[in-house]
């Protein structure tokens, strides 16, 4: 057999259910919605997620993977100890999501859509958003407590027209959920809809010039009532951005303490979330020192308590603006992402979209911000003001442990060497004494 029929019947040998699932989607919903004014058009195409649109890619690349060496594939990060953690993981998902669905059908729930603040330059926006079963009537935009939103039950392969400000957009670029993605107008594609993917989520760049400020995107899901979020547009000529992290930056969470932050996390009403003290004054003043500055909270929280969050930073007065979260879902991934190298993809990604910006980044040393920070000080010279560190009290860190079991545990992070200056304190109003007075020089 030649090299080309070996390939494309390698190709045809690896469409799976999934594929057919996602052509019998489009296939339902494009009868379901062509009027009879539409006759003589031709039918839209449907948008696949990248997992089906490059399987020819997908192919290629686990062919030079197997090539490799396995000593060298375990230095690239896929080790013989974390196989069998990756295939009970996702085994454990598949079984869960199987439950969890039938029990949805059993209960009468359909498709619903839940759009996320999104954010864009002038010229393409950025647009995540995850089609979940729900009842009938729904907020989905309503705080509820973490453990009832991890428990949400994805609608895979659902079909999603989504507009700006009215306009329907048809010109898209799919996007992989944590991964960068750079604007590359050969990859965009044309459509009415595109499908989310196996998790229900759906992450698009979409090519559609916008002037600067908030604009609302909507998304539609077949019997349903349009969802709508906002779209944050930034001036490509933006001098100055400012990155957050949420978990006991501005939020109380006690992450060092895992059976602490499960707690806050899952089961404590979201109403009742604590701040930390003197971080929304501290966030207000930057605000009004850079007028034009974007907030981004970058947190490696799953989307799935992204309302909560949203609603935490509303009664609590902080700059609104995106957040960059992260899918817990390992089964279309190699494997869960870790905090680091989630918030380096999404650095990555800021950096790229606003290269004429300039960064302050805060956030807390209870994870590994520090360490994070410094190295993307490093990665980009030039591009970052400051770096605000919050330090957790020793109760905070220790999660209210005796003095006498303490001893001998390091659970903060040092503070980072490098060459960007670092300001340190344990409340909002101890940060602001000295990084304020430092960052004046920047403002108009």
């Amino acid at each position: 057999m030649k090299a080309a029929q070996r390939r494309d019947y390698l190709v045809k040998q690896s469409a799976t259910d999934n594929d057919q699932q996602i052509l019998d989607r489009a296939w339902q919903h494009e009868k379901k919605h062509r009027g009879h004014d539409q006759k003589g058009k031709a039918p839209a195409v449907a948008l696949p997620t990248v997992s089906v649109a490059t399987a020819r890619e997908l192919i290629a690349q686990t062919s030079k993977y197997r090539s490799i060496p396995a000593h060298l594939r375990n230095r690239i990060g896929i080790s013989r100890f974390k196989k069998p953690i990756i295939k009970f993981l996702t085994k454990a998902f598949g079984i869960w999501t199987r439950i969890s669905t039938s029990y949805a059908h059993q209960m009468g729930w359909y498709p619903s859509v839940k759009p996320y603040v999104g954010y864009g330059t002038e010229q393409f926006s950025r647009l995540i958003c995850r089609t979940v079963f729900a009842p009938r009537h729904v907020n989905p935009h309503k705080p509820v407590r973490g453990i009832r939103a991890m428990l949400d039950v994805a609608a895979p392969y659902e079909c999603v027209r989504i507009d700006i400000d009215g306009t329907p957009l048809r010109t898209v670029q799919i996007g992989e959920i944590e991964r960068f993605e750079r604007n590359d107008p050969q990859r965009a594609r044309t459509s009415d809809y595109a499908i989310s993917d196996q998790a229900g989520y759906l992450d698009l760049l979409a090519e559609h010039p916008l002037t600067p400020g908030i604009h609302t995107m909507k998304c539609h899901v077949p019997h349903r009532a349009p969802v709508s979020a906002e779209l944050f547009t930034i001036s490509e000529h933006c001098p100055v951005g400012i990155i957050s992290d949420v978990d006991d930056t501005i939020m109380v969470t006690q992450v060092p303490t895992i059976w602490r932050a499960a707690y806050n996390m899952l089961l404590s009403n979201p109403r009742k979330r604590a701040s930390v003290p003197g971080m929304a004054v501290m966030y207000n003043k930057l605000q009004r020192m850079f007028p034009q500055a974007p907030f981004f909270y970058l947190s490696t929280s799953p989307w799935n308590v992204e309302s909560q969050i949203r609603g935490f930073i509303t009664d609590y007065g902080f700059p609104d603006g995106p957040m960059l979260l992260r899918d817990l879902d390992p089964r279309p991934k190699t494997f869960v992402p870790s905090g680091v190298n989630h918030k380096l993809e999404y650095v990555d990604q800021l950096m790229d979209d606003f290269p004429q910006m300039r960064f302050i980044l805060l956030g807390d040393d209870g994870q590994q911000d520090p360490t994070t920070y410094a190295t993307i000080a490093r990665r980009y010279p030039g591009r970052v003001l400051a770096i605000g560190i919050r330090q957790l009290s020793v109760r905070e860190a220790s999660g209210g442990l005796p003095v006498a079991m303490r001893r001998g545990m390091a659970v903060t992070q040092p503070i980072p060497d490098t060459e960007v200056p670092v300001f340190t304190g344990t409340t909002g109003a101890n940060l602001m004494k000295t990084m304020l007075p430092y960052l004046q020089q920047f403002a108009d």
